[in-house]
């Protein structure tokens, strides 16, 4: 990889996607190392992972590496520093793709040495030449020196580039630093400063979101048990398992400005039609979800309530952007144009932009109007 730290992590507008439209429509090229393709920014977590309620694992196994094949230490580690991190794994493994074939390429820096922009490891980051030393320190060096991306993931003592957990964490934080969470094809582009690499890593990304990935054997040692991006927090009901079971089944589909699916949402369509599966019936717009309440306090908040923020087009007394709250500081949200609905964190200084500030929360199932049925009062 050619890494560059000239571009400045800056406030990128949220509703700017560069050439989204062209990347949804681009097909794979299978061109090994150098693909060239398009794809959309998918947020997608924890496809073809076991789900709380069940032990069996709904991810593809291949007897044989397919070309789409993610190995499973690799896979592990994808989605455990994503949710780490707070950076959607699918991005990850697009850029493992591109750089190494997730540690399997033998190029030249991807398990020893450099290559010739002075890219190391399978994620091929810069320990100096033209790529800079965005690593920090040597190749491998004591975890103490804390220097640039160097990352002891493993907890071995070591930040080693050549090691693939401490690699996948190192690439982490360069893109968190460089506002993933706000516009992944700008974080990408600082990552390598090509627009063939930011499409050909989003064509992957796009792939891996729907699920379209085989499974290999591991490259190195075995992986641990299937991490999901995010797990859901306590339910208070089934009610509300109903609703976030629903949200969750729209992750990666496409925003859409007055859009209540099935194909695509905006932020209260997604809220709206949640709690519709759910049997309940709360307000079209995210002002009036926020103005039917009940309102409850920050420290009250459970899994199923709605969290508020002022939005692009609304204030801190009609907000205008509104998320499902799955988690302590995380939800489910369909966050703006060219955004998939995803999940994401708020409240937080990894917040993508206009997230990080809370309006309030709410408890639609709670509302005076609502009478559960017996079974989803829990």
């Amino acid at each position: 990889m050619n890494w560059h730290v000239t571009v400045s992590r800056g406030r990128v507008a949220a509703l700017v996607a560069i050439t989204a439209a062209a990347l949804l429509v681009t097909a794979v090229a299978v061109v090994p190392m150098a693909m060239i393709g398009g794809g959309a920014m998918l947020f997608a977590a924890g496809v073809g992972c076991p789900s709380p309620a069940s032990t069996k694992t709904s991810q593809p196994v291949a007897t044989t590496a397919a070309h789409n094949s993610i190995p499973a230490n690799y896979l592990a580690l994808f989605q455990k520093v994503g949710q780490q991190y707070g950076v959607p794994w699918v991005i990850l493994a697009g850029i493992g793709k591109v750089e190494s074939d997730d540690g399997q390429s033998n190029l030249p820096g991807v398990h020893s040495g450099q290559n010739g922009f002075g890219a190391a490891g399978p994620m091929q980051i810069g320990i100096g030449g033209a790529s800079g030393n965005t690593w920090g320190g040597t190749a491998i060096h004591p975890a103490s020196e804390h220097v640039g991306v160097g990352t002891d993931e493993d907890g071995d003592g070591v930040d080693n580039v050549y090691d693939p957990a401490d690699a996948i964490a190192g690439a982490a934080k360069y893109l968190v630093a460089h506002g993933v969470q706000s516009n992944a094809s700008v974080a990408i582009f600082a990552y390598n400063h090509l627009q063939s690499y930011v499409q050909a890593v989003l064509n992957w990304a796009a792939m891996y979101s729907r699920g379209g990935y085989t499974v290999s054997n591991a490259t190195t040692v075995s992986a641990p048990e299937c991490l999901t991006s995010v797990q859901t927090g306590q339910v208070p009901n089934q009610a509300v398992s109903t609703v976030i079971s629903y949200a969750r089944m729209q992750l990666g589909k496409p925003y859409l400005w007055g859009g209540t699916g099935p194909d695509a949402f905006d932020c209260s369509g997604l809220m709206m039609m949640a709690y519709r599966a759910a049997g309940i019936n709360i307000p079209r717009t995210s002002q009036e979800q926020w103005s039917w309440g009940p309102r409850i306090s920050a420290s009250q908040v459970e899994p199923g309530d709605l969290v508020f923020f002022a939005g692009s087009d609304g204030t801190p007394t009609s907000p205008g952007h509104v998320g499902l709250v799955i988690g302590k500081n995380t939800m489910i949200e369909a966050y703006a144009t060219s955004f998939p609905i995803r999940i994401s964190q708020f409240g937080t200084p990894a917040a993508a932009a206009g997230d990080g500030t809370v309006v309030g929360f709410t408890r639609p199932w709670a509302h005076s109007g609502i009478s559960l049925p017996a079974q989803a009062a829990g």
